[in-house]
C-alpha cells in the first residue's frame, strides 16, 4: 500500500458514510493483565452503539492507519505453509456468518497473548466492514460511473488498546452545594494511542490483496517483530530507520567519515529528485537504490574517484540480503540538526550547501550564508567583513 491508498481509506472512517465505508460489526475482547485470559467479549452491529461511542472508535481506527510507511505502518507479506495461520483466520472471518466470524477473531486473540503478557488490562477490537471506491466520477450528462461503478472489498481492522486505571477526583455537588471526593472504579480504555493494529486485506490501487496485511506499530521504527512473526505469521521487514542507517554506513565506507557540506547537500538533492519524479508520474512503487544507483549519485554529487567495486563491496558488507534495495523515501530527513556547545542549528537538507565549517584565526567556526538581515531581540546585527 502507498500513502494514497492508506489516506483514501483512513479519511472514510466517519459518521454517516455507509455508501463508501460501512462497518457491519464490532467485536470487543477484554483481556486481563498478567494472565492474558479473556475476561469478556461481545459482538454487536456497529450502528447499535451510541453516536459518541461510534465517534471514539472511529477516531481510534483512523489512528491505526496513521503514520509514515516503513516507520509506523508496514505492509507485510504472509508466510506460506503456516499451520493455523492468521491469514486463514482473517480470510475465513471475512466469509463467515455474523455469529461465526468472532470465533476466528478469538483464535487471533489467543495467539496475541500466548507469548506476550501486559502489565495492564487490554481491549482488542475487531471490526468487519465493506469499502467501496468509485471507479470514476459520474458524468454530468450521464448516469454511468460514480456509485454505479465501484471497487468493492470486505475488510477486517484490528486495534489493540491498553486500559488505564481511573484517578481519584474532586467533584462539586450542585444539589448539596459542597465539594466531595469521588472514586471511579471502571477502567478507562485508552483509544488515543493504540498499542498496535492491522488492516486486512492490504489495498493496492484499490484492489484487495489477501496475501498482504497492513500492520501498525505502537511507535515509530519500533515494530514488534515477535507480533509480526508469531501472531500475524508474516515475513521479516526492514524499517525506514534501518534503511537510513545502512545508507549512511555505505557512504562512510566509500567516502570516509569526513565530507564537505556541499557534497551531503548534493546527495540529498539527487535523492529528492528521484522521489519528486516518482510523485509526478504518480507511480505506486517507491524508487529504490542498489549499489549502481549509489555510485551514480555519489559521482554527480562531487565525490571524486568513485570506484564501482568499492561501492558494491560496501553495499554487500552492510546489507545482508544482496537483493535488497534501499527505499529513497527513507533517506532524506525533514530537517538536519547541527549541535554545538554554543548553539544548535536546524536546517532544511537542501539548504545545507549554505553552511560551511571553517577555521578562522585558529578557531573552528560554523559559517552560515544568509541573504537577509539578521535580527536579534529586535536589533539588526552589523555586518562584519573578514
Amino acid at each position: 500500500m502507498n500513502k494514497k491508498d492508506i489516506a483514501n481509506i483512513r479519511k472514510q472512517f466517519k459518521l454517516d458514510n455507509e455508501h463508501i465505508l460501512k462497518i457491519k460489526e464490532i467485536f470487543n475482547v477484554y483481556v486481563q493483565k498478567e494472565t492474558g485470559e479473556i475476561y469478556h467479549h461481545v459482538s454487536q452491529p456497529f450502528q447499535m452503539l451510541e453516536q459518541e461511542a461510534q465517534e471514539l472508535f472511529l477516531a481510534n481506527f483512523k489512528k491505526v492507519l496513521t503514520g509514515h510507511l516503513d516507520a509506523k505502518l508496514f505492509e507485510l507479506k504472509f508466510q506460506r505453509d503456516v499451520e493455523d495461520s492468521t491469514q486463514m483466520f482473517l480470510f475465513e472471518g471475512l466469509q463467515a456468518e455474523s455469529d461465526d466470524w468472532k470465533e476466528y477473531m478469538l483464535e487471533i486473540v489467543t495467539k496475541m497473548f500466548a507469548m506476550t503478557i501486559y502489565e495492564f488490562d487490554t481491549v482488542v477490537t475487531f471490526i468487519r466492514g465493506e469499502y467501496r471506491k468509485p471507479t470514476r466520477k459520474r458524468g454530468q450528462e450521464s448516469e454511468e460511473g460514480g456509485d454505479d461503478e465501484v471497487y468493492y472489498s470486505q475488510f477486517i481492522l484490528c486495534s489493540l488498546n491498553k486500559t488505564d486505571q481511573p484517578k481519584k477526583a474532586l467533584t462539586f455537588d450542585y444539589v448539596e452545594k459542597e465539594f466531595k471526593p469521588h472514586h471511579f472504579f471502571d477502567p478507562i480504555i485508552n483509544l488515543d494511542s493504540p498499542l498496535s493494529g492491522f488492516l486486512f486485506p492490504a489495498f493496492n490501487d484499490n484492489a484487495a490483496d489477501v496475501n498482504h496485511i497492513l500492520y501498525c506499530a505502537g511507535k515509530n521504527n519500533q515494530p514488534d517483530y515477535r507480533f509480526m512473526d508469531e501472531v500475524l505469521n508474516c515475513e521479516e521487514i526492514i524499517t525506514a530507520q534501518e534503511d537510513k542507517d545502512s545508507f549512511d554506513l555505505i557512504l562512510k565506507e566509500v567516502i570516509g567519515d569526513q565530507v564537505e557540506s556541499q557534497v551531503i547537500s548534493n546527495v540529498y538533492e539527487e535523492i529528492d529528485k528521484l522521489v519528486q519524479e516518482n510523485l509526478e508520474k504518480e507511480e505506486s512503487e517507491i524508487p529504490t537504490l542498489d549499489h549502481r544507483d549509489i555510485e551514480r549519485i555519489l559521482t554527480v554529487s562531487g565525490v571524486e574517484n568513485v570506484e564501482p567495486a568499492k561501492v558494491e563491496h560496501a553495499f554487500k558488507s552492510v546489507i545482508d540480503d544482496e537483493r535488497h534495495e534501499i527505499k529513497t523515501s527513507s533517506l532524506v530527513p525533514k530537517t538536519i540538526k547541527i549541535e554545538t556547545k554554543v548553539a544548535n542549528v536546524t536546517i532544511n537538507p537542501k539548504d545545507l550547501k549554505y553552511v560551511k565549517y571553517i577555521t578562522y584565526q585558529g578557531k573552528r567556526c560554523l559559517l552560515l550564508e544568509v541573504d537577509e538581515e539578521v535580527v536579534v531581540e529586535g536589533f539588526r546585527l552589523e555586518s562584519e567583513t573578514l
